[in-house]
């Protein structure tokens, strides 16, 4: 399976931020913590080139701690900082403003060495759509300055923002890549809700979802459907969830979409508990 979607709004933004990033003096790329990997743009990637980079994986309150500590590992072992941060978490987003001027000081010595007078650190965020990226800025400025939205697509155009007087982020449309080769990766950005709830079939999308948690999280899933048979048939398995959480059409039949939208809306709201739906290469 090859998912594609790729709006004219994203390859205009792509060609913006290769013609915008020699301003910045380095990135920050979110992603979010439970697809760290999967939520990272390999056409970014290239783009971004030798630029310092920091990763800040969002929504840490959803996933799972221990694999977040694992990916922090494996980004680290790779020399690039990175950090879990949850934006509703005032030391968080201080831990983002430190590390953003400690990554910036190199060039701002640089500058201060020529005679430059000295200016804010500039860095350009980056991350694919619905990462939670206008509402970090928001937080970052201590006001609403981006716009924020539920779904995939709300920031549509670039805009430098003042971050107190610590440095200057460059804000950018989420960008996602042409198609996905690996449908994996696709499953879990639709999990999460990165890409439209139109592009896959919502079922398919879940029943990935519970034969993940049968194999990683048995638990989690039987304390909140009562689920135990991991062989079961995933037919069996809609069924079973709609009739115990009343996912019903007239009839008295089980609603396959009403379970789909019932189990993705636990996902994507922590009800199902927290879990990380990849792990690093290396602990795979």
């Amino acid at each position: 399976m090859t998912i594609q979607w790729f709006p004219g709004h994203m390859a205009k933004a792509k060609r913006e931020v290769e013609e915008k990033l020699k301003l910045a003096d380095f990135v920050m790329e979110l992603v979010d913590a439970r697809a760290p990997l999967s939520a990272q743009n390999p056409i970014l990637q290239d783009v971004l080139q030798q630029k310092p980079k920091m990763i800040v994986m969002m929504k840490k309150d959803l996933a799972d701690d221990k694999i977040s500590a694992e990916w922090l590992a494996y980004f680290n072992d790779q020399g690039i900082s990175a950090m879990a941060i949850n934006v509703n978490d005032k030391a968080d987003i201080k831990r983002v403003v430190q590390k953003g001027k400690e990554l910036g000081q190199a060039k701002m010595d640089k500058l201060k060495e020529k005679g430059v007078n000295p200016r804010p650190v500039r860095a350009m965020i980056l991350g694919i759509p619905n990462v939670g990226k206008s509402t970090l800025i928001n937080r970052l400025a201590n006001k609403k300055i981006a716009q924020i939205g539920d779904k995939p697509g709300v920031t549509k155009k670039q805009q430098w923002i003042k971050v107190k007087n610590d440095f200057e982020l460059l804000d950018t449309p989420g960008i996602l890549w042409p198609k996905f080769d690996d449908e994996l990766v696709g499953y879990r950005l639709a999990a999460i809700g990165t890409i439209k709830d139109q592009l896959l079939p919502l079922d398919d999308v879940v029943a990935f979802v519970i034969r993940y948690m049968q194999q990683h999280y048995p638990e989690q899933l039987e304390e909140r459907y009562g689920i135990e048979d991991e062989s079961a048939d995933m037919w069996d398995i809609f069924v079973f969830i709609g009739k115990q959480r009343g996912a019903l059409e007239s009839g008295g039949n089980v609603n396959f979409d009403k379970v789909a939208d019932l189990v993705i809306r636990d996902l994507r709201t922590g009800k199902l508990g927290d879990i990380t739906l990849e792990t690093p290469p290396d602990h795979a």
